[in-house]
């Protein structure tokens, strides 16, 4: 998804129809998901210790690492 994708449906999260608006909402949780995990991938494989994603990401390194986390 490209930068004006989310763009639009920025704007469609703010419609005035609740429905149009609760499904630009989930495409964009899904959309962030997916890049967050990239990003999150990309710094590990980079060194970035759990603790530091987790700064970045403002959530503790135990929650970060149990989402990205391999098992």
């Amino acid at each position: 998804m490209d930068s004006s994708t989310l763009h639009t449906l920025a704007g469609d999260a703010d419609s005035d129809d609740p429905i149009v608006a609760l499904r630009a909402i989930a495409r964009m949780h899904r959309e962030l998901d997916r890049v967050e995990a990239v990003a999150v991938r990309r710094a590990r494989n980079a060194d970035a210790t759990w603790q530091l994603i987790a700064l970045a990401l403002g959530v503790s390194k135990q929650a970060v690492h149990k989402k990205y986390g391999r098992s």
